[in-house]
């Protein structure tokens, strides 16, 4: 087992460590080692020796968003992504009661496979927990959703710049006034990751990103932050301003936070989502070919 990497986890940094989809281990600038498989990270993560970001690790592999109902919200919620597909993307969805996923090679206990956690009774955020097994019940459907760190390495890999904050790994996130389509008991806005692209690059990464559903796939916002109802850049709701320099054009991605602000409004007896930053990763890559 690998030593782990310390993490700030209010900023979503991981010493700017990354690992391979090669599964080779890459080392961060202090010597620190970071897990080279998605495989290992959990493991990690079971064993309470990792508990920061995934953001930034493991380039090139399927990371997920993970929410959490009780079965009688399980059919709203999924005909909330149908509806939504954007902002949630269904790669996975759990039999009820069983915390287990299975999609591929990937067979993982989702109440240990995240670094952290949010649990909401009734609508309230009551604990950011780094396991839920004490929180599972019988009645309880996973769903994972795909997320923007999918696409981040292809991104890079067709010539992209992703530029975080230097203690961050993570994107702005930003809570936007455009309305979501309601489902059942769910409704609320639309969350969306930002980031800012070279004017001369953004139609690349439009054509980059479009290639990656699981990832959110295309933009949903191009230029003006104030048409979504963002008034200031620099005070992002979750994460660290972006990074902008001159000539670049902020570009905004549906994101995987979108239920955390849809959820709550159902009054559940619980609900269980992933703590931003902190995902669930898959076995299988994406297809990085496609990009370059």
């Amino acid at each position: 087992m690998t030593d782990t990497v310390r993490t700030d986890e209010d900023t979503g940094r991981a010493d700017g460590g990354t690992a391979r989809a090669d599964g080779g281990t890459v080392r961060t600038g202090r010597g620190e080692t970071v897990p080279a498989t998605p495989g290992e990270l959990r493991r990690l993560v079971a064993s309470g020796a990792w508990t920061g970001p995934t953001a930034g690790l493991l380039d090139g592999y399927q990371q997920a968003n993970l929410v959490v109902v009780p079965y009688d919200l399980a059919f709203d919620f999924l005909l909330y992504c149908t509806r939504n597909p954007a902002p949630c993307p269904v790669i996975a969805v759990t039999e009820p009661g069983d915390p287990v996923v299975r999609l591929g090679g990937t067979e993982a206990d989702l109440r240990t496979a995240l670094p952290r956690y949010r649990v909401w009774r009734r609508g309230r955020l009551v604990e950011e927990p780094h396991d839920i097994t004490e929180h599972w019940r019988d009645d309880a459907v996973g769903f994972l959703l795909g997320c923007s760190h999918t696409f981040e390495g292809p991104l890079r890999r067709a010539g992209v710049p992703v530029r975080y904050a230097a203690d961050s790994s993570a994107p702005a996130v930003y809570v936007t006034d455009v309305a979501t389509r309601p489902a059942g008991r769910l409704s609320g806005p639309l969350v969306v990751s930002a980031r800012a692209i070279p004017a001369g690059l953004v139609a690349r990464a439009v054509e980059v990103t479009a290639r990656y559903p699981t990832g959110h796939g295309a933009p949903v916002h191009i230029g003006d932050p104030a048409a979504l109802g963002i008034a200031d850049l620099a005070r992002p709701d979750f994460g660290p301003p972006p990074v902008v320099e001159e000539g670049d054009t902020m570009v905004f991605w549906a994101c995987g936070v979108t239920p955390q602000l849809v959820l709550p409004a159902a009054a559940a007896d619980y609900t269980i989502t992933h703590y931003p930053g902190h995902m669930f990763v898959f076995d299988h890559t994406v297809d990085l070919a496609d990009a370059v």
